[in-house]
């Protein structure tokens, strides 16, 4: 924890936290206590803290407000005024008890969404939760009165209802994720449901092509009449790319080294990443013929925008190709199979997929029969002829 001159500027051009740490303290030379908490997972945004001793000589915490709220001077001129009445006698826990608590929808609606929104792609996902099921079982809760054996009793309840299990799990962790934002401000103390077991079942499919039901369905891809959806499953499955990739996909991020940018913003990793184009790829850009008229690759020739949904479609021509239970994201599974199965080691799947964690490569390198097949026979000449058999 070190103890520096913290001024304005700092304030406002926050240090990242080191790699491996989940946050750093930066201690104010000026006033004794006084702190900015920086968090790795909101580090353009500190938080002003009073470090002190409360009555039972044991070290506590009161928040004082964002850095993007307060200035730095404001922050001192408060953390005085605090330690003044804490002489006197005052105790901020004792305070915060008394006060009446928020109920959990207000404090998702007015603290938890907008808080969200800046740093969760996916807080509309968290939003039709809410809606869905959490308001009406846990709107008029406050806070502070949330039981474990409630949650339980709700998590379970899900599942009567009939939802698959990692969708009751999922259900779950956001009551934690939203009670865990809660105990971060200070608005409750503990997290009551940090110990409610999930389900944890594995819904993991393996949902793959062999030979002919890839025969099929390129001979589909390649002969349908509606080429621009065809073409997008094409770009898919040559690729390996998430579909809001291919669909959001620009003309000016294809460079001239085969080479296809996917934006930060777009990316589900929040990182800029590329993908190189091979051959089929590159005569699927070529086959389009929207380079010259529009912004997007793939564009809906009647209407002029780029394609938002093509989960009709894809439900005519999988079927078409005699394919059940096979969903679009399933090409990606497709493309890390035929990399995995051409001798391409998982690191560069890894890398051509764009993930961040090799565990989650290995969910997608599905190994043919026949190669298994291969690499068991290949221990046989080692082994020799045994007598009698």
């Amino acid at each position: 924890m070190p103890v520096i001159q913290l001024t304005q500027a700092l304030t406002q051009s926050l240090p990242l936290c080191p790699e491996g740490k989940g946050r750093i303290e930066l201690c104010d030379a000026g006033v004794k206590g006084l702190y900015i908490e920086i968090r790795a997972t909101t580090s353009d945004t500190g938080t002003f803290y009073l470090r002190y001793k409360n009555e039972q000589k044991k070290t506590a915490h009161k928040k004082l407000g964002l850095t993007t709220e307060m200035t730095l001077a404001e922050a001192r001129t408060t953390a005085k005024q605090l330690k003044a009445k804490l002489l006197q006698g005052y105790n901020p826990k004792e305070v915060q008890k008394k006060s009446t608590i928020t109920t959990f929808a207000v404090f998702f609606e007015s603290q938890y969404l907008p808080h969200v929104k800046q740093h969760n792609r996916s807080w509309k996902n968290d939003e039709q939760m809410f809606t869905t099921h959490l308001r009406g079982v846990f709107g008029d809760i406050q806070l502070d009165k949330f039981k474990k054996a409630d949650a339980q009793r709700f998590h379970a309840k899900l599942m009567e209802q009939r939802l698959k299990p990692a969708t009751c799990d999922h259900y779950l962790k956001l009551l934690r994720r939203i009670l865990n934002v809660a105990v971060d401000w200070e608005v409750i103390t503990a997290n009551p449901l940090a110990r409610v077991q999930l389900f944890n079942a594995d819904n993991r499919l393996e949902r793959y092509l062999d030979e002919d039901d890839l025969g099929r369905l390129l001979q589909v891809l390649y002969n349908d009449g509606n080429r621009m959806v065809c073409n997008i499953l094409l770009f898919l499955l040559t690729t390996g790319a998430r579909l809001g990739e291919a669909l959001n996909a620009k003309w000016c991020d294809i460079d001239n080294n085969r080479q296809w940018r996917i934006p930060q913003l777009q990316s589900k990793s929040k990182k800029q990443r590329y993908i190189p184009l091979n051959d089929v790829a590159m005569k699927v850009l070529c086959a389009v013929d929207t380079k010259n008229n529009y912004e997007h690759i793939f564009v809906n020739l009647g209407t002029g925008e780029k394609y938002r949904c093509i989960k009709k479609a894809w439900t005519r021509l999988r079927k078409e190709a005699g394919l059940s239970n096979i969903r679009i994201h399933d090409l990606r599974h497709q493309y890390a199979s035929m990399l995995v199965n051409e001798g391409r080691s998982l690191y560069e799947v890894q890398q051509l997929l764009g993930h961040s964690d090799p565990k989650v490569t290995e969910r997608y390198a599905h190994l043919a029969p026949s190669t298994l097949q291969q690499a068991a026979n290949s221990v046989s000449p080692r082994l020799g002829q045994p007598s009698g058999l």
